[in-house]
């Protein structure tokens, strides 16, 4: 069943004229210019398979540009609250023209007694219907016209948004199903809205915007709402660097690029996957560039001292007692105790420390516990040093960061059947 839309939640779509802005290849002389297209180019991809599924025009991805463009230079108008419902009212009003009352392709749209009831809402007046009955009637009956078969809509109704209170005529169903819908986003606009709207300004405001809104041109409001607001936050993340990184800095052109390559489902240079994973594994190697090299160091060093060995894959490990039982395989089960410790000694996890021990599968842990406990004859306590490659690679884990090489004491208690 179709989800219940109430119109003022979102701003949907209209008819415009805006630019071509074609796919290509662009130019990254370093990871600083690839991070900011990669970033584009999954936003874009993204968009493409969550808001441009019915329509991938031309036209759509051009006019979320041009919004895109104009959030970050600043010429978004700001807007208080009332005047943000009321324009995503109006747009939403005119994508009704085309799309049916409440996007129901069962009803054809009444504008004059539509937004007669929205403010017959904001003002209280309960004439007609109050907005108890509207809110059943029009849930009943929306949920009840899916389960019907589809009509062909009528021609839209249009008008413009009154300012006054004034009770209307209902002559047949589509009529009561426009009124009750206004109506009942009336109410919840005066009570969750306007309820501070003492000398009714603000009332008046919503209405001035509502009228502006449904006189505007726009192919699709609410992408190009999300390119406006998408712009204004790339400028404002700019002093702090890209997507919270001091080390990176915005290339606004590039950007947008990869938002128009990824629209368009353009992947020369990289796909949403790729692009994805170059961004986490660059932003990991800023933050913990370091910690790979320290471990790395930790590992050269360690190896050389006494007792320690090393294994072919490069997991190191010392005896720290050494017992008599049979050696787990790779399938079994197994109950340990264990204390793990970063290079740096931060404690991580510690069934140690919960005082209770631990039972897993080897199937089921990294690779260097997996190897490292088939060393270890039930009984044994070893220490073991495990490479990131080992562990969790590039992954962030818990408190553990990515590319850490990790240290364990492990206590084999029994081989669990």
């Amino acid at each position: 069943m179709k989800k219940l839309s109430v119109f003022v939640l979102a701003a949907i779509a209209m008819v415009s004229c805006a630019k071509n802005y074609p796919a290509k290849d662009v130019v990254m002389n370093d990871v600083q210019d690839s991070v900011n297209y990669a970033l584009g180019y999954v936003n874009g991809a993204m968009i493409k398979m969550q808001q441009l599924q019915n329509d991938s025009s031309e036209e759509a991805i051009a006019e979320f540009i041009d919004a895109l463009q104009r959030g970050y230079d600043g010429k978004v108008e700001e807007l208080s609250d009332a005047e943000m419902v009321g324009k995503n009212i109006g747009q939403s009003v005119k994508s009704f023209e085309e799309k049916g009352l409440a996007e129901n392709p069962a009803w054809t749209i009444n504008e004059k007694i539509m937004l007669q009831a929205l403010i017959n809402g904001l003002y209280g007046d309960t004439t007609v219907m109050d907005a108890d009955f509207a809110r059943n009637f029009f849930q009943e009956q929306y949920q009840a016209s899916f389960s019907q078969e589809e009509k062909e809509l009528g021609k839209a109704v249009k008008s413009s948004c009154p300012n006054k209170v004034k009770a209307v005529e209902l002559k047949d169903f589509n009529d009561s199903i426009n009124y009750a819908f206004g109506l009942l986003n009336g109410s919840e606009i005066k009570n969750y809205v306007l309820n501070n709207d003492s000398t009714g300004k603000e009332t008046k405001t919503m209405i001035k915007a509502i009228n502006k809104a449904m006189k505007s041109k726009v192919h699709n409001a609410q992408l190009m709402n999300m390119g406006e607001q998408i712009g204004k936050n790339i400028k404002e993340q700019e002093p702090t660097g890209l997507v919270g990184e001091p080390g990176l800095t915005t290339n606004f052109e590039l950007i947008k690029q990869g938002f128009i390559n990824g629209m368009k489902g353009y992947d020369t240079q990289f796909d949403q996957q790729s692009a994805q994973t170059y961004i986490q594994t660059t932003i990991n190697l800023i933050k913990y560039g370091d910690t790979k090299a320290e471990g790395e160091k930790f590992l050269a060093e360690n190896r050389l001292k006494d007792g320690i060995m090393e294994t072919e894959s490069g997991l190191q490990y010392e005896v720290i007692t050494m017992g008599n039982g049979k050696k787990p395989q790779a399938t079994d089960r197994v109950k340990v105790h264990y204390h793990g410790t970063l290079i740096n000694g931060t404690v991580f996890d510690s069934s140690v420390n919960r005082g209770e021990p631990a039972t897993f599968g080897l199937d089921q842990v990294i690779s260097g516990w997996t190897e490292g406990l088939q060393l270890m004859p039930v009984g044994s306590k070893f220490r073991f040093y495990i490479p990131a490659d080992l562990a969790y690679g590039e992954r962030a884990t818990g408190n553990i960061p990515p590319s850490s090489t990790l240290i364990f004491e492990v206590e084999l208690l029994e081989i669990v059947k």
